[in-house]
């Protein structure tokens, strides 16, 4: 039988070996694109699982807005429209005049104030030693009034007992007048005896004329003891009243004392006002929306320009409710900003307490019932870890669109 199967020339290729080279190379692709599978599923699998990141961030800052503690004239303006300013350097410049002219007259109130304390209180103390030498003056001469009561009274008793004495001699000499007069006439007695009982009874009469007015003299005296005593003794109750004008001289004094202050206050508030003439800036930041002209009359509270702080920003990012299941404060955050095209290092400092719908100018209500599921939106403060070194030239402003991406494991 023969044998079907030719023997190949030695020059003819192997068809086995030609096809197993694409298989290979089929193979190798395809262990290739499940890798790149494979890495891709690790990769969205690591973002979602160890970090989260939002689109919808941006730059926040603080918008100050600078404006006049007081009413006056602009005379000088030093600052342009988008112009960096330090913190203390200056803006404008308001009259002083009407300021410097209300100082010098709360000046002049604070001297006087504190003339009329130092003479108040001068006079506390003359007042505090004169009331004790009053007092004691009083009250010995509510003791001399008195004695010279109990004087009064008994030299008036003494006069009472002459004034009898002197009744009972006139009367004596009045009666021996009588029983001489028929004896004169019967030429019983002398003449001379008469004479001598007509002297003795005008003696006794003139001697109880000479008794009752001195008893009146007496009375009249009694009478001014007793007024000197009354004297004496308001005297005493007013100079017991001593303390209490020493009270009232105190709280005179505490008064003026009071109105100094007072005035000092007048004085510092002046000055104040002076001083805010000179408007300067308050923070570091960039003008905006600056209003205020040369000659321009301010009021009080009026906004001058508005003020953009470089030195404290942060990021406001609003992440889906869904993405803060592992987000806590304290993690590290990377932001990229679309404006620098540069990635910076923040770390996560707050938590909103309410969704972004609620805190919206109006909150959403459902009072028909139909509720549909929304994702809602937190916002999250990012602050930035040592910003004058990642930003030193404020290239960073305020509104500016970033990309925050916290590592959340």
């Amino acid at each position: 039988m023969a044998d079907t199967n030719p023997t190949p020339e030695p020059n003819e290729p192997i068809t086995e070996t030609e096809i197993e080279k694409p298989q290979t190379r089929r193979r190798g692709i395809l262990v290739a694109v499940v890798l790149v599978i494979v890495l891709v599923a690790v990769g969205i699998w690591w973002r979602s699982t160890f970090s989260e990141d939002t689109d919808d961030a941006q730059v926040n800052g603080h918008l100050i807005q600078v404006s006049s503690r007081i009413a006056g004239q602009v005379i000088k303006v030093y600052v342009a429209e988008n112009q960096y300013v330090k913190a203390g350097d200056p803006i404008a410049d308001l009259d002083p005049k009407d300021f410097q002219v209300a100082e010098e007259n709360a000046e002049a109130a604070l001297a006087s104030a504190r003339a009329n304390a130092a003479a108040l209180g001068v006079a506390v103390p003359i007042l505090s030693v004169n009331t004790g030498s009053n007092l004691s003056s009083a009250n010995s001469d509510v003791s001399s009034a008195q004695a010279g009561v109990l004087q009064a009274e008994r030299q008036l008793e003494a006069v009472k007992a002459r004034v009898v004495q002197a009744q009972a001699n006139n009367t004596k000499a009045q009666a021996d007048l009588e029983r001489y007069r028929p004896l004169v006439e019967k030429d019983v007695i002398s003449k001379q005896q008469w004479d001598a009982a007509v002297a003795a009874a005008d003696a006794a009469k003139a001697g109880l004329a000479d008794a009752n007015a001195t008893q009146m003299a007496a009375e009249q005296g009694v009478r001014l003891a007793h007024d000197k005593q009354a004297q004496a003794q308001a005297m005493l109750k007013y100079a017991q009243t001593g303390p209490q004008q020493v009270v009232a001289q105190n709280s005179r004094f505490k008064q003026a004392e009071a109105q100094v202050q007072q005035a000092q206050a007048q004085v510092d508030m002046a000055k104040l006002n002076l001083g805010y003439t000179k408007i300067v800036a308050p923070v570091a930041g960039i003008i905006t929306r600056k209003s205020v002209e040369l000659n321009q009359n301010v009021s009080s509270g009026q906004n001058l320009l508005t003020l953009v702080q470089l030195d404290d920003i942060w990021i406001t990012a609003n992440f889906k409710e869904t993405q803060l299941r592992h987000m806590l404060a304290g993690q590290a955050v990377t932001i990229h900003v679309d404006s620098t095209g540069r990635d910076y290092d923040g770390k996560v400092t707050q938590i909103g307490g309410a969704t972004g719908s609620v805190l919206s100018l109006f909150p959403p209500e459902n009072a028909t019932g139909n509720y549909v599921k929304v994702v809602q939106r937190v916002p999250v403060r990012i602050d930035f870890t040592d910003l004058a070194k990642q930003d030193p030239n404020h290239e960073l402003r305020p509104g500016l669109s970033v990309e925050p991406k916290v590592q959340v494991k």
